[in-house]
C-alpha cells in the first residue's frame, strides 16, 4: 500500500507518497502542498495497480520519435508497399516536425486538436490531415499497448475533418462494350476491370492459370502496384485470395488470349513481357479512347464502381457483391455502395403491403384502428 509522509523544505511543510511499482519496485512523489493531495494520488495509484493501469511516470519520458521507427515497420510488414509509402511520407513530412521530440507523456489532446487546425488553416486537404492524425494516433495507441500512456491523447479529437463520399459515376454495360472498342487491343482487360470488378493491379497480375474456364471463375490472389515506375508485386489488398465469376461472353475473349501462353504467362503483359504500366490521367489510351466513346472522365478504378453497378441491377446481394469485390465485410461493401441499395427499400414496403395488408374489402383505417366491441348483454 502506498504511504504518506512529511517533509521539510525551505518553503515549508511538503507531503511525500512512498508506493511500489507493479514490478514491486519501490518508488517515490513528492511537492504535494497538502496531506488530501498526497492522499488522492496515493488512492489513485493504488487504484490504476488493481486495475491494471498504472503507468509509471519514468515509462513516458520517451519521445514520439523514438516510439516512431518500430510503428512504421510494424505497418511495412502488416500493410501493402503502396500504403506503407504514403504512412511513411506523412510522419515525414507532417508528423515528424512537429511531434518527434515531445515526450509522450506531456502530449494533450488540445494539442492534438490545435494542431489539426493548424493543418486545415495551411490548405491541407481531408485525406492528408486525417492521415497524418492516423499517424500520430497509431504512434501514441501502441505506447498505450506497451504500459507508457494511460490513454492515448490523439483519441477523441473533435475538429477531424470530415470525409466527403466522391459520388460514383456508373458506367452502363452498352458504355461498358463501346469503350472497350474505342479501347483497342486493351479491349478485354477493359471489359474485365467493368464486369468482374478487379483494381487495376489485380487485373495486370493475372496469369493464364488463374482463369478457370470450366467453372468460369478467375483466382485472384496476386497484386502488382506501380510504385516510382517499377511494381511491386504482393498479395491483394485484403490479404487473401478469393474467385471472381466471369460472364461467358468474355471467357471467350480470355480463352483467346491465353492460347499458347505458358500458364505462368501473364495474361495482359506489357512492354517486354512485364507488367503493363498504369494508362496516364490524361494523355494515355484510357482516357483516349472515353474521349472517342463520348463517355465522361473516369479512371480505370472507376470501372470497378460500374461493375457494382452492373452487378447489383443484375441481382447480386450484398453477401455476393462483397466475395466478389473482396472487401472486407458487407459492412464496408454497403458503406461504399449504399446507393446501389436504395431500391430494397422500396421493395420492402411493397413485400410488406402484399403480405399483410388487410384482406376485408373496403376496411378502412379506422374501422382497423378501433377495437372490437362485445356486447355484455345476455341472449334473451
Amino acid at each position: 500500500m502506498a504511504t504518506v509522509e512529511a517533509y521539510e523544505t525551505k518553503s515549508g511543510r511538503r507531503w511525500r507518497v512512498r508506493y511500489r511499482t507493479p514490478d514491486r519496485r519501490q518508488t517515490d512523489k513528492r511537492g504535494f502542498a497538502t496531506k488530501r493531495d498526497a492522499r488522492a494520488f496515493a488512492a489513485t495509484i493504488e487504484a490504476r495497480k488493481a486495475l491494471g493501469t498504472f503507468v509509471s511516470t519514468a515509462a513516458g519520458r520517451v519521445t514520439v520519435d523514438e516510439l516512431a521507427q518500430a510503428w512504421l515497420d510494424k505497418k511495412k510488414q502488416l500493410t501493402a508497399q503502396s500504403h506503407y509509402r504514403t504512412l511513411e511520407s506523412s510522419w515525414r513530412t507532417h508528423v515528424q516536425p512537429i511531434w518527434a521530440m515531445r515526450d509522450i507523456a506531456g502530449i494533450t489532446t488540445i494539442e492534438v486538436e490545435a494542431w489539426i487546425t493548424a493543418m486545415a488553416r495551411r490548405g491541407h486537404g481531408t485525406t492528408t490531415v486525417r492521415r497524418a492524425h492516423a499517424v500520430l494516433s497509431g504512434i501514441l495507441s501502441d505506447a498505450v499497448k506497451a504500459h507508457r500512456l494511460v490513454i492515448n491523447p490523439a483519441r477523441g479529437v473533435e475538429n477531424l475533418p470530415r470525409r466527403v463520399a466522391r459520388r460514383h459515376c456508373y458506367l452502363t454495360a452498352s458504355d461498358v462494350h463501346a469503350l472497350g472498342v474505342e479501347a483497342g487491343e486493351h479491349r478485354v482487360l477493359v471489359l474485365l476491370l467493368a464486369f468482374c470488378g478487379l483494381r487495376w493491379g489485380e487485373a495486370i497480375a493475372l496469369r493464364v492459370g488463374d482463369v478457370d474456364f470450366l467453372r468460369r471463375r478467375v483466382l485472384v490472389s496476386i497484386n502488382a502496384v506501380e510504385i516510382g515506375g517499377r511494381h511491386q508485386v504482393g498479395p491483394t489488398k485484403e490479404r487473401r485470395a478469393r474467385s471472381v465469376p466471369v460472364p461467358e461472353f468474355l471467357l471467350g475473349d480470355l480463352s483467346r488470349l491465353c492460347v499458347g501462353k505458358a500458364r505462368d504467362a501473364l495474361i495482359f503483359p506489357g512492354p517486354d513481357d512485364g507488367y503493363i504500366p498504369r494508362p496516364r490521367s490524361s494523355t494515355g489510351w484510357f482516357a483516349a479512347a472515353l474521349r472517342r466513346a463520348g463517355l465522361p472522365t473516369i479512371t480505370p478504378h472507376d470501372l470497378r464502381h460500374t461493375c457494382a453497378s452492373l452487378a447489383v441491377s443484375a441481382g447480386a446481394n450484398v453477401l455476393a457483391l462483397q466475395r466478389m469485390l473482396g472487401h472486407r465485410s458487407a459492412k464496408v461493401t454497403l458503406d461504399v455502395y449504399a446507393d446501389l441499395f436504395d431500391s430494397d427499400l422500396d421493395d420492402v414496403a411493397s413485400n410488406l403491403d402484399a403480405a399483410y395488408a388487410p384482406k376485408t374489402v373496403g376496411t378502412t383505417w379506422q374501422e382497423v384502428r378501433e377495437p372490437v366491441r362485445v356486447s355484455s348483454q345476455k341472449p334473451a
